[in-house]
């Protein structure tokens, strides 16, 4: 069996890993677009803190490993177009020569392209985006003569950007159109917070203002970004504003939804027979809802990823399963993570969604701190279906955070995780663990947990 795979990031790469060990006997045909393969754009922000001393280390694997593994890669080549009728690709290397390569399966991991800000000039010397390991490599650059910098978007990537260069000592100012930080990831009970300690931190906030124009100079460099409420001065400008699916070489190849998203089942096939498609370009079963969602993270790419190519290589059961959108992050001194649903997409659920905050010490008394964690529950009101869940603490409590993930996924209520099994050591927690506390706040039944002697 001959498999062709496109592009060699989370899905692509967990693609080639799973057909190695599911078809001994297979000829794969990876096509990599740019000059390195595998990169892991999650990883950048430990590069810029210098964290990682080398973007080299920011890869799953290279050229050289994949050959070794007996895969036929092929660098600096892009697929343009896909003929179903007779089960070939076209491709263009770095020259501009075409050729046609055939396949029995075709697994796609076409990935995203970086967002742009609608009606704005954004071509100028200084403005960068981050997106793969060469905008990676000039963004760090630029931290080294950056005084003044404006990060365009307040999700995780501009976040992760913005915390970095403020660490290296430079003026940052994060700009946003929406009303807050974080908007689809955290509520304003933790954003509030987030949004305060940034600016202890010296960072400066502007959320709630979209950008209007880039003041430049002779230079066609940016000297300001100007907003439809004030104006800021930069010498940098980061552009992080979303992730658009690039599956416009495939709008008349395979079916798209209204946003250009590859539509697939749940074995990752496309409507075309023997492709398939997994990744930031598809989008995956939400399980709050049950619904499809677009959830952009490497975990569920790396799951699709297995999914398509146990699949294509014979496993007619493989199926992908439902998610949570996972995922947490470090801001300075505050940690956070979320899972399931949130202020921000409660509308998404079929139901009477409610939702409890509780502040609660993670240690007892005696321990002498006063670490605290910060949570939230989202529930169903009228059966006590888990819905989603955040926490926050300056100690790491992240980890948690996955227990609340099974939970929605085996749908258990508030009654179930309020008594939940969970262990007990003064040095980590306390008889009752926060998880249990969150959920008996929900029941309006809290089991002594506040009225402890510690």
């Amino acid at each position: 069996m001959k498999y062709v795979i496109v592009g060699t990031s989370h899905a692509g790469f967990e693609a080639v890993q799973t057909l190695l060990k599911a078809d001994t006997n297979a000829e794969i045909v990876v096509f990599e677009a740019g000059s390195t393969a595998s990169f892991l754009s999650c990883g950048i922000q430990s590069y810029l803190e210098d964290i990682s001393k080398s973007l080299d280390e920011l890869h799953y694997a290279n050229e050289a490993s994949y050959k070794e593994q007996g895969v036929d890669i092929r660098m600096n080549t892009s697929v343009i177009a896909i003929n179903p009728d007779t089960k070939e690709i076209t491709t263009r290397n770095a020259n501009g020569e075409e050729a046609t390569e055939s396949y029995d399966k075709l697994l796609l991991s076409p990935g995203g392209v970086p967002g742009t800000i609608p009606n704005v000039d954004d071509q100028h010397e200084n403005i960068f985006y981050l997106r793969g390991r060469d905008w990676a490599d000039k963004v760090k650059k630029r931290m080294a003569s950056a005084k003044k910098a404006v990060v365009v978007g307040a999700g995780y990537i501009g976040i992760e950007v913005a915390t970095a260069y403020a660490q290296a000592g430079i003026d940052v100012t994060v700009v946003d159109f929406v009303d807050s930080i974080l908007p689809t990831y955290l509520d304003s009970e933790f954003t509030n917070l987030l949004t305060k300690h940034m600016e202890d931190k010296g960072m400066k906030i502007k959320t709630g203002e979209g950008v209007k124009e880039f003041k430049v100079n002779e230079n066609n460099e940016v000297t300001a970004v100007v907003t439809d409420k004030g104006t800021y001065e930069a010498d940098t400008v980061v552009i992080s504003v979303g992730v658009r699916p690039n599956t416009k070489w495939l709008e008349n190849t395979l079916a798209l939804d209204s946003r250009g998203f590859v539509e697939v089942n749940d074995h990752m096939e496309t409507s075309v027979k023997d492709v398939y498609a997994a990744g930031d370009a598809t989008a995956i079963p939400f399980a709050p809802t049950n619904d499809k969602a677009y959830i952009a993270l490497a975990t569920n790419a790396r799951r699709q990823g297995v999914i398509m190519a146990r699949h294509a290589s014979g496993d007619t059961e493989a199926k992908i399963g439902r998610v949570n959108g996972t995922s947490g992050l470090a801001v300075f001194d505050y940690k956070f993570a979320t899972t399931g649903i949130k202020d921000a997409n409660a509308k998404s659920y079929q139901g009477n969604v409610k939702s409890v905050y509780k502040e609660d010490l993670i240690r007892p008394s005696f321990m002498h701190d006063e670490e605290k964690v910060l949570m939230k529950l989202h529930y169903d009101a009228d059966n006590g279906r888990i819905l989603g869940a955040q926490l926050m603490s300056t100690y790491d409590i992240l980890q948690a955070i996955n227990a609340v993930s099974v939970a929605i996924e085996a749908e258990w209520t508030v009654d179930q995780l309020a008594q939940a099994d969970f262990f007990f050591q003064p040095e980590f927690n306390r008889p009752w663990n926060f998880l249990n506390v969150l959920a008996q706040e929900a029941q309006g039944q809290p089991y002594g947990a506040d009225t402890m002697i510690f």
